[in-house]
């Protein structure tokens, strides 16, 4: 008796060869499937349900749903696609605060159960998604992030979300399509291509018309990069798909499913090829499976030239296809030339337009010596007519030129005397300037002398007497570990005063023309009068990569998280901030360091955190109101207020890259999102007007995150805003700071 995967084997060899359209396919599978797993007492045939009754997904999905896990839940609305890699459904984000940065509406691809059932296919699935998420190009779909259902153990991977239609919808209704307008379309997957390769060393293995998708704004988007191979390739092991390597039927390049070390850009290239005699032809090159000398017809609408371009992009050798999918469309670009028949009409033309020229021109000049003859008798008149003319004329200009000489010798000197005078005023303005900057110089050398001394002193009187050194000229202090095996990280002086917590109204509204929504940016209010009445002292730096080094091995500390603080996808050197510590950790730390230092080490509180960062400024930043990627670590693909667009790191810096704040605090602004011990509130109705952390009521499962990281865009590294995440976890974007009380 034949199996429920038998049934569906079949059903897909009629769908690859073409007898079944893909939704007769969906629709007999799932058929199939609610036969196979029918309740007991229920019917077994399978049933093709009416078009227009409402039926259930393949893996029990419908609108309104949630899934996600209990800190991140997703509402489905409704159902975008379906097929053999699961559904992708528009979905409303439904956390109270979108610590991923992206918009409320977004795509959730949910993969079936069958393609995850085994830990190892989950965690090949998490790792493509993982990667995907750092294709960051405007021609690539953008992959958020992956989580996994609770309730159905499925696993989903969080996309963006996209209106309009994919490239097999538009062939469908338009037909064969000019090939300016295919080299149009194609161009943009090119540059997708091209920076998936030489950025990540990524080819995507799966091109065709149904993985090109043009939205409603007119922009080029290439989906399923890499994620649906490896579904694909997990699914092989229980027989429902080809091997990863091998693409769609059709587009599938003749060297797919080798064992091939590295798939190389030969099969991108192979698949395009293909795309492009489809889009101009209306048809498919090959027919059935591909073998070598089995050559396709050219299409009509192509030169010889640009048939040969087009030909060696789905030859049979990889090595004679162009290097690159950039490369073939240079090629067919550069293959101009007319057709044969376009040709000989050409030549044909030429010919007649050369019998009319030479006609027009016997008569030309058969006209123009009879004119000639006629026109020389009139010149020779008005020679000498013009010649009597011209001897007054130049009589009259020489007069006219000896006056003007006269006055342009005048204008000249009035003109010297006038530049002279500006001279001398500029130069006493200049000299002017000059004493006054100068003057502005030293007082402000004084000022930062005098708050230097002043900070020395408080701190010297704020710092009990123990056996920890003195701060140094520069107000930084590190403690002595209490068994002299180390020091402490260093501190920098916070004195006490009051500051204005949280955003203005032009600012906020900055804020949401860089992309905020007001629901986010109230958070900041209201604006209010805070003070800090306890001198403390704060680390200098985000705990470093090295520092914690020193924990793990005095502690034994064992990594529970997703994020390997070590390694967790980028360059992490000892003096990079520590990343993939959850609040717990971070408690850890200061309760260790607090033990082997004699000193009462702690998270600072938020309202402490916002006014070292401010440092006496009011604007949005430290540094102004306008940033840029030399000033921070952040995502330089995005500007604010009028900022221009720079570097994108994708990782941390070394702690100490950027210019510090006008307190000594260095990275207050981008590289790691920073723990502080508030526990998360909407807004700061109720928040202490002291320097004192907020732990009573509102979400406790959740701590404040402040200052914003390298894979954020500007507007959330203001100095006022406001973000949370759950205690529990871990990120690659999230560190921490110590402070320490000096009474």
């Amino acid at each position: 008796m034949q199996t429920a995967r038998d049934k569906i084997r079949e059903l897909r060899a009629l769908h690859e060869d073409g007898l079944l359209s893909q939704q007769e396919f969906d629709s007999r599978k799932n058929a199939i499937l609610d036969a196979e797993y029918a309740p007991p007492g229920s019917s077994a045939t399978p049933v093709t349900p009416p078009v227009h009754i409402k039926q259930g997904t393949e893996i029990g999905l419908m609108a309104g749903q949630e899934i996600g896990p209990q800190n991140r839940r997703y509402r489905l609305e409704r159902l975008i696609a379906q097929g053999g890699m699961g559904q992708v459904w528009q979905a409303t984000d439904l956390a109270t605060h979108a610590e991923l940065g992206h918009s409320a509406v977004v795509a959730v691809k949910i993969l079936p159960p069958q393609l995850t059932q085994s830990a190892i296919h989950a965690k090949l699935l998490v790792e493509e998604a993982t990667q995907a998420r750092r294709l960051a190009h405007e021609n690539i779909v953008r992959v958020y992030e992956w989580a996994q259902d609770p309730a159905t153990a499925s696993y989903f991977i969080i996309m963006e979300c996209l209106e309009g239609e994919d490239l097999d919808s538009v062939l469908a209704r338009e037909g064969p399509l000019a090939l300016d307008q295919v080299q149009e379309l194609l161009a943009p997957v090119a540059d997708a291509l091209h920076y998936a390769w030489h950025k990540h060393k990524l080819v995507h293995r799966d091109i065709k018309p149904g993985n090109v998708f043009l939205t409603k704004k007119g922009e080029i988007k290439l989906l399923d990069f890499g994620i649906a191979a490896r579904a694909r390739s997990s699914a092989s092991s229980i027989g429902l798909e080809a091997p990863a390597n091998s693409g769609t039927a059709g587009y599938r390049a003749p060297e797919a499913g080798t064992h091939a070390r590295q798939p190389g850009q030969a099969l991108d290239v192979y698949a395009v090829a293909v795309m492009i005699y489809q889009m101009v032809e209306g048809r498919m090159p090959f027919d059935g499976a591909r073998s070598a000398g089995h050559e396709p017809s050219m299409p009509a609408a192509l030169t010889p030239r640009q048939w040969e371009a087009l030909r060696s992009g789905f030859a049979f050798d990889p090595a004679q296809r162009p290097a690159t999918v950039t490369d073939l469309l240079a090629t067919l670009r550069g293959a101009v030339g007319p057709t044969p028949a376009e040709l000989a009409a050409q030549q044909a033309a030429a010919r007649g337009q050369e019998e009319l020229r030479l006609a027009k021109l016997a008569v030309r000049r058969k006209a123009e010596a009879e004119a000639a003859v006629a026109a020389q008798m009139v010149k020779d008149k008005q020679r000498r007519e013009q010649e009597s003319a011209q001897r007054a004329e130049a009589e009259e200009a020489k007069r006219e030129r000896k006056e003007a000489l006269r006055q342009q010798l005048l204008q000249r000197r009035e003109a010297d005397a006038e530049q002279a005078r500006k001279a001398k005023e500029e130069q006493q303005r200049k000299a002017l300037q000059a004493k006054a900057a100068a003057a502005y110089r030293n007082e402000q050398e004084r000022a930062r002398a005098d708050q230097a001394a002043r900070n020395q002193a408080e701190l010297e009187a704020q710092t009990p007497i123990t056996d920890s050194p003195v701060p140094d000229t520069e107000g930084v202090l590190r403690d002595r570990f209490l068994d002299g095996s180390g020091k402490g990280p260093e501190l920098v002086l916070i004195p006490t005063g009051r500051f204005q917590m949280g955003s203005t109204e032009p600012e906020r509204k900055r804020a949401m023309d860089a992309g905020s929504q007001r629901s986010w940016v109230e958070r900041e209010t209201p604006q209010r009068w805070v003070g800090i009445e306890q001198p403390i002292a704060m680390g200098r730096y985000p705990v470093t990569v090295g520092e914690w080094r020193q924990f793990v091995r005095a502690t034994g500390w064992q990594m529970h998280g997703e994020v390997n603080w070590q390694s967790p996808g980028f360059r992490q050197g000892d003096e990079h901030p520590v990343v993939g510590v959850t609040w717990h950790d971070a408690q850890l730390y200061v309760r260790w360091l607090s033990a082997q230092t004699g000193q009462a080490y702690r998270l600072p509180s938020e309202a402490e955190w916002e006014y070292a960062c401010r440092a006496g400024t009011k604007t949005a930043f430290s540094f102004g109101d306008e940033i840029n990627t030399t000033l921070a670590n952040y995502d330089g693909n995005y500007t604010y207020n009028g900022s221009p667009k720079g570097d994108y790191r994708q990782g941390t810096s070394r702690a100490g890259e950027f210019a510090p704040n006008p307190w000594g605090l260095f990275d207050m602004h981008g590289n790691v999102w920073e723990w502080v011990q508030d526990v998360v509130h909407d807004n700061y109705q109720g928040a202490p007007l002291t320097g004192a952390a907020w732990e009573e009521g509102g979400d406790q499962s959740r701590r404040i995150l402040r200052g914003g990281s390298w894979l954020y865009n500007p507007r959330y590294l203001r100095s006022a805003l406001r973000n949370g995440f759950s205690a529990t976890l871990s990120n690659d974007i999230v560190g921490f700071r110590v402070a320490r009380g000096l009474n």
